[in-house]
């Protein structure tokens, strides 16, 4: 009997043994949680990783009667990405296919044979490559900094804080400078009053400065584009956003802004009054550290995400692509060596002269060719002195080097 028990027991113990062995190796499987003293257990956020990106005046032609919108290329691993998150977290980099080698180097041949400082940037939006001369050089924006205003304001109503059909006036005090169509409307105090939407399309396609400068205000201010692009995990080592026209232009000539200038030719005849040597010390300065500045290769990356959608919603998406394929600035730089059947979507930029000097000549987009494939595409001129047919020359030859690329690769493909 004794036996029995004795064997009974050790074979109990045996089979409590076993057990804590088990519920041990279950343990040692599984993802301890974090103490109170973890970062993680606080609210933070994971570290984000760091992704570096591998005047004359624009001649403006009506604004034209509405087109369809162009279609959106949704993508598929992002859901919703345009509604804010608690703890959001850069999306892991996919390796992207190898660029073209002809592409790669007609890029470089144009970017180094062009007299001038000069940034080039191609991303392939399907097959994510990209090929840049100076691609991470921070160049002056000018009015290609509206893309980043007019998506502040679309993301302001994705979230419901705003409507594009919300009524503004614009008054004399509203005014500007340079490029302002808009003022000619502006006939006294009482102003002019239009939709949200009306000046979104003046922004866009006639790069209307007075439009810009009312959704900036309407949405917070620099401050608020600078929130959005961080939003989007894009910080001013790639794309910066300045202090608004006024200040921007008036500062870059060596001017105090006031408001009187933005009435008639004011602030030509009071640029015209500054020293040389004044305005060369603040162009050299705005050249050498544009408050406005943004890499190319950021530029195409951004312009990349908005065209899958990963920007804004499906429908502000479409409504800021419509308005980009509308714009009517700019029809001798990219556009004009856009291949025939393809689109272009684009936003132009041109900044002050200082004789022989010009500043900021630029021009960014997104070319579609027949099959549906899209590019996004940057040159940035950031100073100069050839001439303005010689600036077309450059960007149109940006634009046959990738109709001619892809060709070539459709060629190739079909073949196999």
């Amino acid at each position: 009997m004794i036996g029995k028990e004795v064997f009974g027991n050790v074979k109990g113990r045996l089979g409590q043994l076993s057990a804590v062995v088990a519920l041990v190796a279950l343990a040692s499987s599984c993802t301890a949680i974090p103490s109170s003293s973890h970062p993680l257990a606080r609210g933070a956020a994971p570290a984000q990783q760091t992704v570096r990106y591998a005047p004359p005046r624009e001649v403006v032609q009506p604004l034209p009667q509405q087109v369809p919108a162009p279609r959106v290329q949704r993508s598929a691993s992002i859901s919703a990405p345009w509604l804010p998150s608690r703890s959001p977290v850069a999306a892991p980099a996919v390796p992207a296919a190898a660029p073209p080698p002809a592409l790669v180097a007609n890029i470089q041949t144009l970017g180094r044979q062009f007299n001038g400082k000069v940034g080039i940037a191609v991303q392939s939006v399907d097959a994510g490559w990209t090929v840049s001369h100076n691609g991470d050089l921070l160049f002056p924006q000018q009015s290609v900094s509206k893309l980043w205003v007019a998506m502040t304001l679309l993301d302001a109503v994705d979230r419901n804080k705003i409507s594009l059909d919300r009524e503004v006036t614009i008054r004399p005090t509203d005014l500007t400078l340079f490029h302002q169509p808009i003022a000619s409307l502006v006939k006294s105090d009482r102003g002019y009053t239009t939709s949200l939407r009306g000046l979104l399309d003046r922004a866009m396609m006639q790069s209307d400065n007075t439009a810009n400068d009312s959704i900036l205000r309407t949405v917070g201010g620099p401050e608020a584009v600078r929130s959005y692009l961080a939003r989007r995990f894009i910080g001013p080592d790639s794309i910066r956003f300045g202090p608004g026209e006024r200040l921007l232009q008036s500062q870059a000539a060596g001017l105090t802004w006031s408001q009187n200038m933005s009435a008639g030719r004011n602030f030509y005849t009071a640029r015209a009054n500054v020293p040389r040597s004044v305005r060369e010390r603040a162009l050299n300065g705005y050249l050498a550290d544009p408050p406005d500045g943004a890499a190319p290769l950021a530029i195409v990356a951004a312009l990349a995400r908005l065209q899958k959608g990963e920007m804004l919603s499906p429908t502000s998406t479409r409504v800021l692509l419509s308005a980009m394929e509308r714009a009517r600035t700019g029809p001798q730089r990219i556009k004009a060596g856009v291949p025939s059947g393809w689109t272009y979507m684009h936003k132009t930029g041109t900044g002050q002269d200082l004789a022989p000097r010009s500043t900021g000549y630029n021009d960014v987009g997104i070319m579609t060719a027949p099959d549906g494939s899209s590019y996004a595409i940057a040159v940035l001129i950031g100073e100069t002195t050839v001439s303005i047919p010689e600036r077309w020359k450059l960007m149109q030859a940006v634009a046959r080097a990738v109709g001619a690329s892809h060709q070539l690769a459709t060629r190739y493909s079909s073949a196999r």
